[in-house]
């Protein structure tokens, strides 16, 4: 927008504020968080009058500084319109100069005498107030002023900051007419300020180098010799030849630090790290120029002096110092000058000290975990007592899901409260934080930067917010605010508020810069924790996606299971319950090595391809070498060997085991997997011996299979290794408690699997666990009818009639039709292309089974027939009168099966 148009637009815009009608659009957010702090302070912007201080200090440190830089900015805009100010750190103007000296004589004293206060409570929105507000370089433009008198004049206005403390000294503010503006004026601006700021660090040199000669005038430092009775002095420098390295001279000055930082005589005893002592003594110094400091000498070797005066510091030998310095130390002691200076130049070193020692632990305490509300509170826990008495942090709901917010401002719930007290005076943790505009907390997250409230009792955007809520803060004590956003790689996941209510100081700019940094490290934390939490939440949809949502309705087995996700990374656990032909069953566990969403898409891809296999009616150890050449080619297709960038070895364990209730025969292979538990019926646990074999994915090496009968209501228990094997538990420890556990008779699956849960399962899972367990049942003897036919044709209208028969016994008289045509297929089929020896069963489960074998393993196929071909349509006719048929293959050759529903008829 050009100088047109800000002066017209702000006009607009501030009409519309004042007569509450919404402006947000057309003003700066600093602009518009200053009027809304100005209306709720009460000011009126036909003021004309200003509080007048004068008992301001027309000499201080600060007009010693800037005064030569304002003489220069005069000098530079001689016959101009432009005017500087410099105001001090409460916004009373110390100094004024103009580019057009008759310009003075034609304005309001107001805006030409100084000691008027031009703070944002009294003179409203203002250079010098905005830039006190915001902290940093800010612009007004005519009608962004919130006083009218003001109105027709631009200006650009800088905080001067103390070097050494960090504290804000004063601000230099440009006032000229808009037609003035210029882009290099910024620049010009920053560079005046800093030229003040250097001059104010030359004078704390000055300072020093005064209280250093009134400490040599005093004699402490004799170089050629000392009077009687008075060891030799040396500089710290010297103390090298002495036995003292660098670090041990770095110790001392440390220490040397805290002493001259308590501007009081002391003495205190500093054991170096080889194990010699060296005694510190503080004492007074004045400079001529009446400039009080502290001076620090060390002393070592001899006896320690006597004591005269109360320790400052454990361990503390005081001492009686002579004069302006310390005291005469025995003889054969040697003295030297570590530190001279000023009490509040010791004070800010050590404050620094510890604001490094603070932010070296919390690189060390913050992010522990990647969890985001945990990683939130070890922010809290690391800030409070050492910077701030109490601390919140804000995060919206969807980043503690792992999300980004589609609205951080409006979706913020409290999410940790902690502080030096348990009865901490804010909203707890799990309500929802709603943020007005120009409080405090919103204008940080406008800015992305951190916004400092020194007192609270004048911050009336954050009064106004809730006025009861913060006048029970203030009764607590609370008197000062830092609002920092939590941001990290360009995403607002929050809002941190840092509170001191116990230390009488206020909170400083370095403090604000603390409490920035220690956001920021939190932020880049509680962004890793969120993007995890976002890989972990699809990485367990997708697993769980993937794993079975029921058991499959089957006879053979009474079924239940468990699956427990581990709790910092999905693994790639599964099981399975697969129905098969002919009553049998399916029992599948397996483990997929690593963990997040490729383990779990592997896993995915295993189990879908074990349920295809299992449809083949393959043998265990044949769907095993099928499962392990899968995840060789999976592996080779990933980068194995093509060196795309590998993830690494695509492997997996796995246990197959297939259960005949007709027979109770159970076989069974595993691929580098834990044996199953086999619990008798009366309560006794066994890990039966099975071949191991190898891991999935290794290729190239066999698979064996073991053969078991189960006793009829047999409890087969199989799981994967998180549930015995951990860094913390010994798997023989492990299997030995779960034999214990599962040796209890006639127990539900259901209760076992709650039982082993109960016991086993760790509080907190470093590994994913699933847990299968099957009880076994058996089709009954006079359930199942058997013939052996031989190769003859004619033979065929035999066997019809007996299974007419047997159907007619089991009351099944309905399906004989339909069972009679399957039979005689089937059987026809068997005698003329099959092998002897022929066999033919019928099976009385939960459905009609019909199963013709024979010793050829050619299997026929199913196809239409040609309206010309007289055969080719029996299977056809199978098909469409069972409701499932198939093929699978024996040892000794085919079975072909059909399976009608009893309700079929």
């Amino acid at each position: 927008m050009g100088v047109t148009g800000e002066q017209l637009g702000p006009t607009r815009s501030r009409e519309r504020f004042l007569v509450g009608e919404a402006v947000a659009d057309g003003v700066r957010s600093p602009i518009l968080n200053s009027w809304q702090r100005c209306r709720s302070l009460g000011l009126s912007p036909d003021r004309k009058d200003l509080p007048y201080r004068d008992d301001f200090d027309p000499d201080s440190r600060l007009v010693h500084a800037a005064r030569p830089v304002l003489d220069q900015l005069a000098s530079r805009f001689a016959g101009s319109q432009m005017n500087v100010s410099l105001a001090d750190g409460n916004g009373t103007v110390l100094q004024r100069r103009f580019g057009e000296p008759a310009l003075a004589r034609s304005l309001p004293p107001i805006q030409t005498v100084p000691g008027f206060v031009f703070a944002e409570r009294f003179a409203g929105t203002n250079g010098i107030g905005l830039a006190l507000a915001e902290r940093h370089l800010v612009q007004v433009y005519g009608a962004e002023h919130f006083a009218e008198r003001s109105q027709s004049n631009a200006c650009s206005a800088i905080p001067i900051r103390d070097r050494l403390s960090g504290h804000i000294a004063g601000v230099l503010c440009f006032g000229y007419p808009h037609g003035y503006e210029h882009p290099a004026l910024p620049a010009l601006v920053r560079r005046a300020a800093a030229s003040i700021e250097r001059r104010l660090m030359e004078q704390h040199s000055e300072r020093e180098r005064a209280l250093l000669r009134a400490y040599l005038d005093a004699g402490r430092l004799v170089r050629n010799g000392a009077g009687p009775g008075e060891g030799p002095v040396i500089g710290l420098e010297e103390f090298g030849d002495s036995g003292l390295g660098p670090g041990d001279q770095m110790i001392l000055k440390d220490k040397a630090t805290e002493l001259m930082s308590s501007a009081q005589r002391a003495a205190v005893e500093v054991l170096l790290p080889h194990g010699r002592g060296v005694t510190l003594m503080s004492s007074p110094v004045t400079s001529r120029s009446g400039v009080e400091g502290v001076v620090v000498e060390a002393v070592f070797g001899g006896e320690p002096p006597p004591s005269h005066h109360p320790c400052l510091l454990p361990g503390a030998q005081p001492q009686r110092p002579a004069a302006a310095g310390a005291g005469p130390p025995a003889p054969g002691r040697v003295r030297g000058l570590v530190l001279v200076g000023e009490p509040e130049v010791g004070k800010y070193a050590v404050a620094a000290r510890r604001r490094l020692e603070l932010l070296a632990e919390a690189s060390t305490r913050i992010g522990t975990t990647l969890d985001v509300t945990r990683t939130a509170r070890e922010l809290a826990e690391t800030a409070v007592p050492r910077l701030a008495d109490y601390v919140t942090v804000d995060v919206p709901e969807a980043v503690l899901r792992g999300e980004e917010s589609a609205d951080p401002r409006s979706e913020l719930h409290r999410t940790v409260v902690h502080g030096i007290r348990e009865d901490c005076p804010f909203h707890p943790v799990g309500r929802r934080v709603e943020l007005l505009a120009g409080t405090p907390h919103m204008r940080s997250l406008d800015s992305g930067q951190a916004v400092l409230e020194a007192d609270l009792r004048e911050a009336v955007g954050w009064i106004d917010q809730e006025p009861g809520h913060a006048r029970r803060i203030l009764d607590h004590g609370v008197h000062s605010l830092i609002s920092v956003p939590l941001l990290a790689r360009g995403v607002l996941l929050g809002i941190a508020g840092f509170y001191r209510s116990k230390d009488p100081a206020p909170f400083g700019e370095d403090d604000s810069w603390l409490a920035q940094e220690l956001a920021a490290r939190a932020a880049l934390c509680i962004d890793n924790a969120r993007r995890y939490t976002r890989e972990h939440t699809l990485a367990l949809a997708l697993q769980e996606s993937l794993l079975p949502h029921g058991v499959p309705d089957q006879g053979a087995v009474e079924v239940a299971h468990r699956y427990l996700p581990a709790e910092s990374g999905v693994g790639g656990d599964w099981f399975d319950v697969i129905p098969l032909s002919g009553t049998r069953v399916a029992l599948l566990v397996g483990d997929v090595v690593g963990h997040g969403l490729h383990a779990a898409a592997t896993m995915g891809r295993l189990r879908t391809a074990a349920r295809n296999f299992a449809e083949l009616e393959l043998a265990p150890d044949e769907l095993l070498t099928h499962l392990d050449n899968l995840l060789v080619r999976l592996d080779r297709e990933e980068g194995g060997d093509n060196g795309s960038g590998s993830t690494g070895f695509v492997g997996a364990t796995c246990l197959y085991a297939v259960y005949d209730p007709t027979s109770r025969l159970c076989t069974m292979a595993r691929a580098g997997h834990p044996p199953p538990a086999l619990v008798q019926p009366g309560g006794r646990v066994a890990f039966p011996e099975l071949p191991a074999g190898p891991p999935l994915g290794l290729g190239g090496l066999p698979f064996e299979t073991a053969e078991i009968e189960l006793p009829e209501g047999s409890t087969l228990v199989l799981y994967t290794d998180g549930l015995v094997e951990d860094r913390e538990r010994d798997i023989d420890v492990t299997l030995d408690q779960l034999s214990r556990t599962l040796a209890e008779p006639d127990r539900s699956p259901e209760d076992t699997c709650r039982a082993v849960f109960d016991a086993m399962a760790p509080e907190h899972p470093a590994d994913d666990i699933a847990l299968l367990v099957a009880r076994t049942r058996t089709v009954p003897a006079e359930r199942i009818a058997t013939w052996s036919v031989s190769a003859d044709p004619s033979l065929v209208a035999g066997v019809r009639a007996a299974a007419t028969r047997q159907l007619a016994d089991w009351g099944l008289d309905e399906l004989a039709f339909a069972a009679e045509l399957m039979l005689s297929e089937l059987v026809t089929n068997a005698v003329r292309y099959g092998t002897e020896p022929i066999q033919v069963r019928l099976v009385h489960d939960r459905s009609l089974i019909c199963e013709v074998s024979d010793g050829s393993s050619t299997a026929p196929h199913l196809r239409r027939a040609a309206t010309t071909e007289e055969g080719g349509r029996g299977l056809f006719l199978v098909a469409q009168l069972a409701r499932a048929w198939g093929t699978r293959y024996t040892p000794h050759g085919k079975v072909i099966w059909a399976e009608c529903a009893l309700d079929a008829a």
